[in-house]
């Protein structure tokens, strides 16, 4: 109706419809973010409750429902590695409401895991910020021998294949995949579905070794029911300094990490991802914060979208290129 009429009208008739068509796109980018938001948020976890990045987005949900003055609402979408959680938010509507806590796989290492997804993992989101990273860490079953690296690496290449290895995600198999390339040793893996089966097995004598986020493996380690071996990252983490890196521990170039970052679908105005991402800069520069999550064996970090879109296009190619050289595949 309004095409025919614009054929109809007079001039001054047409670029008044223009103009009335022009503002109803308005509210995306001018009235809509400067209300934004005037209903609750969803920040969509794509795995299951008390995982890692379950935790670190509880944290940040309940700084963010306070800095907003709305509530920002935790939904766990799990499965597929993720991928259902990220699907979700590619297909929202871009208007801010619909978030997600994604990861090194949702947003990285599954381009190369999947031979196809339901979503383009940089070109359907909007990067807001990256929040943290979770350094991965090796742990022993009490009273296994060799605890130290060195040692460890010399009996896997002396008795390959005894040593079994506890592997609760992809994130894990890339970790000793890399601990492999590296230091030649070969650890046998047992694939687990999740991080406390793992733990549960190597706690009671039926497996070795496991590779899980420090945040998973903390508590089992600070109540003395495993053993730490080495972290994946490049440096020491305060929750447990006594414990080397595996760079540190004689696998040099040694530096791995998983991450947790927000993103938005694609479209989504930039006066919001720039509210979000000043917000969710500012709680993670608050010490208690800090403080929180590096008691959890996380570390806070931050930045602005375009950082965190550059970052996402380089920790894809870091990712694929290991995931690809091991052979990994999506089970």
């Amino acid at each position: 109706m309004t095409n025919a009429l614009a054929r109809t009208a007079g001039p001054v008739t047409r670029r008044w419809l223009i103009g009335a068509a022009l503002a109803a796109l308005l509210p995306w980018t001018g009235a809509h973010a400067q209300n934004y938001p005037d209903h609750p948020v969803r920040l969509i976890v794509p795995y299951g409750p008390g995982q890692g990045t379950d935790t670190v987005a509880r944290i940040l949900a309940e700084r963010l429902t306070t800095a907003l003055k709305q509530a920002v609402v935790v939904e766990n979408r799990p499965g597929a590695g993720g991928n259902i959680g990220a699907e979700v938010v590619a297909k929202a509507a871009p208007d801010g409401y619909t978030l997600l806590m994604g990861t090194n796989a949702t947003n990285a290492a599954n381009a190369a895991l999947y031979s196809k997804l339901p979503f383009n993992h940089v070109q359907d989101f909007a990067a807001v910020s990256l929040v943290c990273k979770l350094p991965m860490i090796m742990m022993a079953a009490p009273g296994f021998k060799p605890i130290a690296v060195p040692a460890l690496v010399q009996d896997a290449k002396t008795h390959p294949d005894t040593i079994n290895v506890g592997l609760p995600s992809t994130s894990a198999e890339v970790i000793l995949a890399e601990f492999k390339r590296i230091s030649g040793a070969r650890l046998y893996p047992v694939k687990y579905t999740s991080s406390g089966q793992a733990i549960t097995d190597m706690v009671g004598g039926r497996l070795q070794l496991a590779i899980d986020t420090l945040a998973a493996a903390l508590p089992q380690i600070k109540a003395g029911k495993v053993q730490a071996v080495a972290i994946s990252s490049a440096a020491r983490n305060p929750a447990l300094p006594d414990t080397p890196t595996f760079a540190q521990a004689g696998l040099p170039g040694f530096d791995l990490s998983p991450w947790n970052a927000v993103y938005a679908p694609k479209g989504t105005p930039a006066p919001i991802i720039d509210r979000l991402n000043k917000e969710i800069n500012k709680i993670l520069a608050d010490p208690a914060v800090q403080e929180r999550l590096r008691n959890l064996g996380v570390e806070p970090d931050g930045g602005t979208p375009a950082q965190m879109q550059a970052f996402t296009v380089s920790e894809t190619q870091k990712w694929g290129e290991l995931i690809r050289a091991a052979g990994i595949r999506a089970q």
